[in-house]
């Protein structure tokens, strides 16, 4: 897909530049972006596909934190290549995933030059802070089955669709639960008649 259609608010002058300068990368599935440590030397858009970003504590015990798709960019990225510090989180690829790698020399350039690029990297920010303040809410002060409920809404709104294809270990692992309670779960929410599920699949009905 046109670099302009996954990122409208880009005038051709920005585009033209990030494709002059950028370098299109490409992740198999389960492949690691970034990891704890790691030093930036881009900042990445991503151009298809599908990453997790998520926490791993001592114990191997995963936080999951967000989803980037295709048309988003990596705020961490933008954060730590800018400011030359590593990173705190993993970063793994769901699918295959094509991005366009910016180099770091080219960050204060865009901000200062582009006044799209400056807006896009604030609402980048902006939307990704709500969206951990969402994950911090969720598992401080709800039950497993709202959690369950505001996944699940995340997901479809995410993807654009009623329909999503995910395994019940996925979500299990995304929120640090087991096989068996998120399948109890999701069968609950089937016979409210608020999803149906058939094998990897799971459709929003009235949720």
């Amino acid at each position: 897909m046109e670099l302009h259609q996954l990122f409208p608010q880009f005038d051709p002058e920005l585009i033209e530049h990030l494709e002059k300068v950028g370098q299109l990368i490409e992740f198999e599935e389960g492949e690691m972006l970034m990891r704890p440590g790691q030093y930036f030397k881009n900042s990445m858009l991503i151009l298809d596909g599908r990453v997790k970003l998520y926490r791993e504590g001592d114990d191997g015990e995963e936080f999951f934190l967000y989803y980037l798709e295709k048309g988003n960019a990596c705020a961490l990225s933008m954060i730590c290549a800018t400011k030359n510090e590593a990173s705190a989180i993993k970063a793994k690829a769901m699918s295959p995933v094509k991005a366009l790698a910016i180099p770091i020399q080219y960050m204060d350039g865009l901000m200062k030059d582009h006044r799209q690029w400056y807006y896009f990297v604030l609402e980048t920010y902006r939307a990704r802070f709500e969206e951990l303040l969402q994950v911090i809410d969720q598992v401080v002060f709800h039950s497993m089955d709202q959690k369950l409920e505001f996944y699940l809404k995340r997901q479809f709104d995410s993807f654009r669709s009623d329909k999503i294809t995910v395994t019940h270990q996925e979500i299990a692992d995304d929120l640090n639960s087991s096989r068996e309670v998120i399948s109890r779960l999701l069968k609950k929410l089937e016979s409210q008649k608020r999803i149906s599920i058939s094998r990897n699949e799971i459709t929003r009905l009235n949720l």
